[in-house]
């Protein structure tokens, strides 16, 4: 039984030391094939070939079908302030004399004069910024068209450098009226859009905290 439980411990370790791709966030699948075209009656001539394409002598190469790629191209650049500022401050004072008590002897001694004074001070500030750019280019591919007209796009850039990979991910919902002459579009015009820059290899996983220092980072109390 412990034998056994060793052995699919050791092969879900190896299983996991082989996983080299980071999960996407990115709207799925991030490719799709045009559905077969159907073909159309008549014979081939010499310019004409039935079936070979779906679109007019006279159209543009612009992207409106499932399975048609477009150039996104990537140009975001995002800052970001906030500044608070905030001072509280409060003062208080009190004085009382304790009167005589009659004949008893060493009561002058009461008479003193008691005083008590309270002061309380807070001052708070807060300052954060942020600035984020990516710029680049990415093919991407039409995975539906929705109803009105609209193209829900796809697609993945995998780059394999030595003992490491980057991936680059984007999808996100264009308006073909955007979608330029060239088949390109600009990141800032695509709704619902989604960006991911990844990398695999030993670089990125000595900048990752362990899975055993995350667990005690989020349960102990101090």
């Amino acid at each position: 039984m412990f034998d056994s439980l060793k052995y699919v411990v050791l092969v879900a370790l190896v299983l996991a030391g082989c996983t080299t791709v980071p999960p996407a966030a990115v709207h799925q699948p991030m490719t799709a094939r045009p559905a077969p075209a159907a073909e159309a009656p008549g014979g081939n001539g010499s310019i004409y070939q039935a079936g070979y394409t779906n679109r007019s002598l006279f159209e543009d190469r612009r992207a409106r079908n499932v399975g048609d790629t477009l150039i996104i191209t990537i140009n975001e650049k995002i800052s970001a302030s906030k500044k608070s500022s905030s001072t509280a401050d409060r003062k208080g004072s009190t004085s009382m004399t304790v009167p005589l008590l009659g004949t008893l002897s060493g009561a002058n001694v009461l008479k003193t004069p008691i005083s008590g004074s309270s002061e309380s001070t807070f001052e708070g500030k807060g300052d954060s910024s942020a600035n984020n750019a990516f710029t680049g280019t990415i093919a991407v591919t039409v995975i539906e068209v929705l109803p009105n007209g609209n193209l829900l796009v796809s697609g993945e850039k995998q780059m394999n450098i030595n003992q490491g990979g980057e991936f680059v991910r984007f999808s996100g919902v264009v308006n073909p009226t955007t979608v330029s002459a060239a088949n390109t579009v600009s990141s800032t015009q695509v709704a619902d859009a989604r960006m991911e820059y990844k990398g695999t290899g030993y670089i990125d996983e000595a900048q990752t905290m362990g899975w055993l220092a995350r667990f005690f980072l989020s349960v102990l109390p101090f």
